[in-house]
């Protein structure tokens, strides 16, 4: 490596500076660099989103401007990444590229393949760090879980003082503009009560949910309304990289130690807070638990988890009645209000707590019988905290194709009932049901046509009648599923499954303690359940409390 590199730090899903190894890596070593790459691959895949774009502008703004605060400079390009690095070099020379790990989907994993084979040919030193507690070439789950406490636990790196002298290097070019959506191709946002992007942000929700909204978390993150609010709202931030997980873990941390240390002083502090607290930092571990399975296993991205469910659901997805059903769920216009309510709702901003998203996908994967595949990329695209490990794992988890989780099928109408009784949500965002009645508005279709009338909330004309019939759909999903959980290849299949990504009860232990827990659960001889039920997680971040049940199905585990 030549003595005076150009440091090179490049940023992909981690649009910050606070507590950003690579960077202060760079910094040690000499003059830095930022580079941010719109790559037309991402933005033209299946998963992106305008919303994805203005968020991520947002946030780069701020990491410009405090990077020249410190004398460096961060550089905005356009095009594939491997020819956007080598026109640099010829441009300034020598250089060392630095960033973060990504576990990403599969353009991002090709990407960072041509990455390594360019930098390697071409004698360029590239440092990745790790910025969560996913572990690249994991060899076994046991002892996960106490790495990902070691890393929670190392210091918060600070902002380096000086990244330059200010001056950018004139072979370097312009330092670039910002690609609009609309330039990209990508229309408007659509999405006008979207979060919005960066590192300011992100404090301060961080510290709006800690010192406030949060005392409540743990019981009303379930409502589609309180959960508005009472929910962390940091699932996009962690996403996207304006703020680090470890931030994020100490923060909370801090804040219930904080706490205790004034209950024991005698001064009064509402219980609520500790139980909050505990729950949430239980899910930033589950966080990182469902991105290591992508990681481990990249092939979840379009596969099922287990082989045995291939074939399941593929074909009635592409049938005309398939496509219709498809059609109506994304619409938001299934008859089920509480559904179509969530969907309308994800398409104005970006956001849903877990529970309604949960209930979305198994709507879709139980009573619509579509294959997860489609369906995830139409919600990814919308969901402006999409993470592809979280997001590809709790599909397939709420879809039933893992192999090793309870099946969950939710009751449209019981959730309507629990998670709003009032009607407040759901005529928010159905506004053609503004004037059914509370008693009817989880079943619209058994008004009287006499009230259906009265109402102007005529079904099959001002409202779809229901494009399913519940029970009938749910004995047939509940049919077909327990069809192939019988097999003794689904036995086989649950058991690899739960070797290579099951969470541990015990931290370690290795085939012994695995075979222990299995024989445990009663899954170790004929005859027994098909699977341990895993514990599950918000598809990208809020999760369940552990006391929850829905339906008459399992509880969904704290996570």
């Amino acid at each position: 490596m030549p003595e005076n590199p150009w440091e090179i730090v490049w940023f992909k899903r981690d649009l910050r500076v606070t507590d950003h190894r690579p960077l202060i890596e760079a910094a040690f070593r000499g003059p830095v660099l930022g580079l941010y790459v719109y790559e037309p691959e991402i933005l033209a895949s299946a998963e992106f989103d305008a919303s994805h774009l203005v968020f991520i502008n947002e946030s780069l703004r701020e990491v410009r401007e405090a990077l020249r605060q410190r004398g460096g400079e961060l550089l905005l390009r356009r095009g594939e990444v491997v020819a956007v690095l080598e026109d640099l070099r010829s441009r300034l020379g020598p250089l060392r590229l630095w960033s973060h790990e990504e576990t990403g989907n599969l353009i991002t994993y090709r990407r960072d393949q041509r990455v390594g084979r360019w930098c390697r040919a071409s004698g360029v030193e590239w440092e990745e760090f790790r910025q969560d507690g996913v572990i690249r070439r994991l060899r076994s789950r046991d002892g996960w879980a106490s790495a990902w406490e070691r890393t929670m636990s190392l210091p918060c790196g600070l902002v380096p003082e000086r990244l330059g002298t200010g001056i950018v290097p004139r072979g370097a070019g312009e330092p670039g503009g910002f690609l609009g959506p609309e330039e990209a191709g990508l229309g408007g946002s659509g999405k006008p009560e979207a979060q919005r992007g960066g590192e300011t942000a992100a404090g301060a929700t961080l510290d709006g949910f800690l010192s406030t909204r949060g005392m409540n978390y743990r019981k009303e993150m379930s409502s589609p309304l309180s959960g508005w609010t009472a929910c962390s709202r940091l699932s996009p931030y962690l996403a996207w990289g304006c703020v680090s997980l470890r931030t994020v873990a100490q923060a909370t941390r801090q804040r219930r130690e904080r706490l205790a240390a004034e209950r024991a002083c005698g001064l009064e502090v509402d219980r609520r807070w500790f139980a909050s607290l505990t729950s949430f930092e239980a899910r930033l571990r589950w966080h990182c638990h469902f991105m290591q399975k992508l990681e481990t296993e990249p092939g979840i991205e379009f596969e099922n988890f287990s082989a045995v469910y291939n074939g399941l659901r593929e074909a009635f997805t592409e049938t005309g009645e398939g496509q219709r059903r498809f059609q109506a769920w994304m619409e938001g216009r299934t008859g089920y209000p509480m559904v179509d309510a969530c969907m309308r709702s994800v398409r104005a901003t970006g956001w849903l707590n877990f529970r309604m998203r949960a209930m979305l996908v198994s709507f879709a994967s139980y009573h619509l019988w579509l294959h997860w595949r489609p369906t995830a990329l139409w919600l990814g695209r919308h969901f402006l905290d999409f993470e592809p490990g979280i997001h590809f794992s709790q599909f397939q988890m709420q879809s039933g194709t893992t192999g090793i989780n309870a099946v969950r099928i939710y009751s449209p109408a019981k959730q309507l009932i629990d998670q709003d009784p009032q009607g407040v949500f759901v005529k928010r965002w159905v506004p053609e049901l503004e004037g059914v009645p509370t008693a009817f508005l989880a079943q619209p279709e058994k008004m009287p046509a006499g009230l259906q009338q009265q109402t102007g909330c005529r079904i099959g004309r001002d409202y779809p009648a229901p494009v399913v019939d519940h029970l009938l759909a749910c004995r047939e999903a509940k049919a077909r599923i327990s069809g192939v959980r019988r097999l003794e290849e689904a036995r086989s299949e649950a058991r690899r499954v739960y070797v290579t990504h099951g969470s541990r009860k015990r931290g370690a232990g290795g085939a012994r303690a695995i075979r222990s827990e299995w024989r445990e659960r009663g899954l170790s001889g004929k005859g027994k359940k098909a699977a341990p039920a895993e514990p599950s997680a918000q598809l990208e971040l809020e999760l369940f409390d552990s006391r929850l049940r829905n339906d008459g199905f399992p509880g969904e585990m704290g996570t």
